[in-house]
């Protein structure tokens, strides 16, 4: 059924006589004396070609991206283009036949839209500052260490820190969830999980620990690490450093005046009073914003890769630190760069999705996305690690795992990178703690073995448009 009103009738005048006798049966049309009907046909004009060819150009570059008639008839409509002009003027019996002829003459043309501002842009200096971040609480242990043996009492606080590494990074995953219902409701979650971490590798501490100096240790850098990670779950960064001041101020003096035991031990304490003291006040100022009535808590289960992950890359960094240990400190450092260079890969990815039409040229532009951010992860790490007199192989391997892990785990592919990441430091710390072949070449192998893994799961993953759109 023609949808265009209109058609031979228009050229036609007809005058039908009423007919009260049977109907008989109808004739074909070269049939002669059809008494039925009075036909009286009045000539017509034919379109002017020139007038629609002139209405053409005006509106070149408003027809050219129409994909059919209609969308012509549209934009004439909108124009206002009345029934009168389009007969007199331009010839055509209706709207449609005009914008039919105005489609076939205009060629086609689909331009490309405009370019819109990178959703992925990154906070060059929040990065870099949590880089720096992540490495300063370090300096507590340079203040501390001649009051304490820490060659023996190690063992406690590498085990509260890996329990706390791992709880921190499954309670910041829940909070991220909870932070997409409300402020309000991530502040809850933090309020409640961070103290339960930090008295769980407290614990955990203490039943290595020879001494209770030993778990008050552990229990302050438990206490420092759930602190710290709340503050950089809500973004106050700038807080986590002032509070941190006191400890940069007593390690910058050190290699020209000694402080003493009092200044030694109180400065990373008041560090530490300041961290907790910002804390607290961060998570009371979430109380203010409003609640969502009727939110759905995540599912616990569902931070329980993260968490994995976290306790793997944190044995993974200990077994290259028992040999390299300046290598760890720049490991630690370029975590900014390295999260700063995740933002930028989901921005070359989306800018990706407007560069490339096949599914195939997308996948070989990811590929090559994803290797030059890791070659400019990788690359600055390399002069770093001969700089400190540490093997750039493990360090760099170590780093690729690292990276490629945290760029499934920002797609929601937390389980292969945990699982990947627990292979490989179960591998590696067998054969270290067993003293099993191939020995120092434990680490290495792993790591690059998981890198592989990982770089095949990026690729067959986030080589698809539909995770980036």
């Amino acid at each position: 059924m023609s949808l265009e009103p209109g058609g031979v009738e228009q050229d036609t005048l007809t005058i039908r006589l009423a007919d009260r006798r049977r109907p008989r049966r109808r004739r074909p049309s070269w049939a002669l004396g059809d008494d039925t009907t009075l036909a009286i046909r009045l000539p017509s004009r034919g379109p002017d070609e020139e007038a629609v060819s002139e209405l053409a150009a005006e509106l070149a570059d408003r027809v050219g991206p129409a994909v059919h008639p209609y969308e012509v008839a549209a934009l004439l409509e909108a124009e206002g283009l009345p029934a009168s002009l389009i007969k007199e003027r331009y010839g055509h019996p209706n709207l449609f036949s005009l914008a039919s002829a105005l489609y076939q003459q205009v060629p086609r043309t689909f331009p490309e839209p405009a370019p819109t501002a990178d959703p992925w842009r990154p906070d060059t200096v929040r990065c870099l500052l949590r880089g720096v971040l992540f490495a300063l609480p370090g300096l507590a242990y340079l203040l501390t260490a001649p009051l304490w043996n820490p060659g023996a009492h190690a063992p406690a606080l590498i085990v509260a820190g890996l329990v706390s590494w791992a709880w921190g990074q499954a309670l910041g995953h829940r909070a991220h969830l909870r932070m997409a219902t409300g402020r309000r409701e991530a502040g809850r979650t933090l309020l409640t999980g961070a103290p339960i971490g930090a008295v769980v590798a407290t614990a955990v501490a203490a039943l290595l620990a020879g001494s209770g100096a030993v778990t008050l240790v552990a229990a302050a850098q438990s206490a420092y690490l759930a602190a710290a990670g709340v503050l950089l779950v809500l973004g106050r960064e700038r807080q986590l450093l002032a509070a941190l001041s006191p400890l940069i101020a007593g390690a910058a003096v050190l290699p020209w005046w000694e402080p003493g035991p009092p200044l030694r031990a109180g400065l990373p304490l008041l560090a530490l009073l300041a961290t907790l003291a910002v804390t607290g006040r961060t998570l009371w100022t979430t109380r203010s914003a409003p609640a969502v009535p009727g939110a759905r808590r995540p599912h616990l289960l569902r931070s329980l890769p993260y968490g994995l992950f976290g306790l793997a890359a944190g044995v993974l960094v200990l077994l290259e630190g028992r040999k390299e240990p300046y290598a760890v400190i720049v490991l630690t450092v370029s975590m900014g760069p390295a999260e700063w260079l995740l933002y930028r890969y989901r921005g070359l990815s989306v800018a990706a999705l407007r560069a490339v039409a096949t599914p195939t040229g997308f996948l070989l532009r990811s590929a090559g996305i994803l290797v030059l951010c890791l070659l400019a992860y990788l690359l600055p790490l390399l002069p770093a690690a001969l700089l400190t007199d540490a093997d750039p192989t493990p360090l760099l391997l170590l780093a690729a795992v690292l990276w490629t892990a945290l760029l499934l785990q920002a797609f929601g592919a937390a389980w292969p990178s945990a699982l990947i990441c627990l292979a490989a430091a179960g591998g590696a710390g067998a054969v270290t703690l067993l003293d099993l072949p191939p020995g120092d070449l434990a680490l290495p192998l792993s790591c690059g073995a998981a890198a592989l893994c990982l770089s095949a799961c990026a690729l067959r993953l986030l080589g698809r448009p539909a995770p980036h759109a």
